[in-house]
């Protein structure tokens, strides 16, 4: 991906992503993590070469039904909208009925871990957290096929950041939805991925490809395990490398 002659955001990238899997990206600043999750949501199209979700072109894919939904690091949640109709935009841009609207809201709010007190606030209301939690229920309301995730809880506490790390998990198990998850934070990739893509400085490239051999479901108490600091210890590492 080059956006001008002297600009090369992403160059001889080349990566598959399975149904249903949940991959971290991870690199330093500028590397073009943003840039690829918004290639995948077809935001933007590649300089050169192919991309597609589900064999298909990402635009494509989207008016086949091949659900794309997008969580930025800021909620971007209306604040003249309270929870329960922040929630309803989606619903109301695919076109459902008022009475499918209220439906999936209500799902959605209980899947993240809002209640019905919650749905009635606005914005200014909420605790951080509080706000990402409403972004997810907004992104999750359409049963999407993808997740892109683009350092969601980068502006949390660390204790409000696992939780909301544990929370998004326990979704993903159940539900099995292709996650795509950009963050700075290597203790975040380890406890909740399958596999990390490690990208290189700018213009990006993956240099290294990293399993996450835990199960699922996984405890909060993983993250005392003395594999769990080793695994993070090669993250760390191999960021090292790439950033000098």
């Amino acid at each position: 991906m080059t956006f001008d002659a002297r600009h090369a955001a992403l160059t001889e990238l080349s990566l598959q992503i399975r149904a249903g899997e949940f991959v971290s990206v991870v690199g330093p600043s500028g590397c073009g993590k943003s840039t690829l999750l918004r290639m995948i949501a077809g935001l933007i199209d590649p300089t050169v070469g192919e991309l597609t979700v589900a064999g298909l072109a990402p635009a494509e894919a989207r008016r086949r039904a091949q659900q794309v939904a997008f969580v930025f690091q800021d909620p971007t949640l209306l604040p003249w909208r309270n929870v329960a109709d922040n929630i309803r935009l989606p619903l109301e841009l695919e076109g459902a009925s008022l009475s499918e609207q209220d439906q999936s809201i209500l799902k959605s709010l209980m899947l993240i871990g809002l209640s019905l007190s919650d749905a009635v606030k606005f914005p200014r209301m909420l605790s951080g957290g509080m706000r990402m939690r409403v972004s997810l229920a907004r992104a999750l309301v359409t049963g999407p096929d993808l997740l892109l995730l683009d350092e969601p809880f980068g502006a949390l506490d660390e204790i409000t950041r696992q939780r909301l790390g544990e929370d998004l998990l326990g979704i993903w198990t159940q539900k099995r939805w292709t996650a795509v998850f950009v963050t700075h934070n290597v203790a975040e990739a380890v406890f909740l991925s399958e596999r990390i893509l490690v990208m290189s400085s700018g213009p990006g490239q993956i240099v290294a490809e990293i399993a996450v051999p835990f199960p699922y479901p996984r405890s909060p108490e993983l993250r005392a395990d003395a594999e769990f600091a080793r695994l993070t210890g090669q993250v760390s590492r191999q960021l090292r490398e790439v950033t000098g």
